[in-house]
């Protein structure tokens, strides 16, 4: 458990879509991340759809099992209001993201072990990042507690079956 949250991997499959929603609520039971994720720091650069996207993926599945969350502001706070298989078709770099890494960097990152963490997962290589970087940098505290949310302890890493959702 980190953060005092249950880690969302009590789904089915590591990184599936049910796992991507169960995220979603972790998401949303986070102080860290519903509330210094607010306003123009992050959640204000959505870009004119109004919400932004993190898709992710685990290497040994390849980017055709993506799981996408997207996070809104709601009440003053940035809330994930969609876990689930990957929808947004073309990500926009300079508000959204897209993270991938082997399951053993997953593992490490979800853990916070040294070197692990926001900054050293991506200037390691071992997060293979693209959208806003220097964003990413500005809120490396939440961005470390994103990261721990995606922790998978023991329990079932078979890739999950491609899936696309519909708009």
């Amino acid at each position: 458990m980190v953060l005092g949250i249950v880690p969302a991997c009590q789904a089915g499959s590591f990184m599936d879509s049910q796992w991507a929603d169960t995220l979603c609520q972790d998401w949303n039971q986070s102080e860290t991340l519903t509330t210094e994720l607010v306003g123009d720091r992050w959640i204000g650069n959505s870009g004119d759809k109004g919400y932004k996207v993190i898709q992710m993926y685990r290497d040994e599945c390849g980017p055709e099992s993506r799981v996408e969350l997207q996070v809104t502001e709601k009440d003053g706070k940035a809330i994930c209001t969609y876990g689930g298989p990957a929808k947004t078709k073309q990500l926009d770099e300079s508000v959204d993201y897209l993270m991938h890494a082997t399951d053993e960097h997953w593992t490490c990152m979800g853990e916070g072990r040294f070197g692990c963490g926001a900054m050293g997962a991506m200037m390691s290589g071992k997060l293979q990042f693209a959208g806003p970087k220097m964003e990413a940098a500005d809120v490396v505290e939440p961005f470390n507690a994103f990261l721990q949310l995606t922790a998978e302890p023991e329990g079932n890493t078979s890739c999950p079956a491609a899936t696309t959702a519909s708009n």
